[in-house]
């Protein structure tokens, strides 16, 4: 297996892929911190609060196991010009976010 690539660099610090890459961090903290929460209702809402757990903390490990890509793709596409969104993980991100909201609102219906 090769060693992994460093990250491009761009010259710059305050570009967008330093931005960007710090706005995941943040989201990828609140989702850890969210997962801590929902561990706490635990007591009060019973084994199915273990799903929310399990969506908020699988999305926190998804993004931080991309981001070293994401920043590198960024700070590549600085150097060449052309910087495309990263739609796939932003949609995958509202999706957790929806799913998360839905199975909240259930779990405390039901319980």
């Amino acid at each position: 297996m090769a060693p992994p690539r460093p990250a491009a660099t761009h010259g710059d610090p305050g570009l967008q892929p330093e931005r960007t890459s710090l706005a995941w961090g943040r989201t990828m903290m609140a989702l850890v911190t969210v997962s801590a929460i929902f561990l706490r209702w635990l007591p009060q809402h019973g084994l199915p609060i273990l799903l929310l757990f399990a969506v908020s903390a699988g999305a926190a490990a998804a993004i931080y196991a991309t981001q070293r890509r994401r920043y590198s793709v960024s700070s590549d596409g600085i150097h060449q010009g052309n910087v495309d969104a990263d739609i796939t993980a932003v949609l995958w991100t509202a999706f957790a976010g929806v799913l998360l909201g839905g199975l909240g609102v259930g779990i405390v219906l039901m319980g």
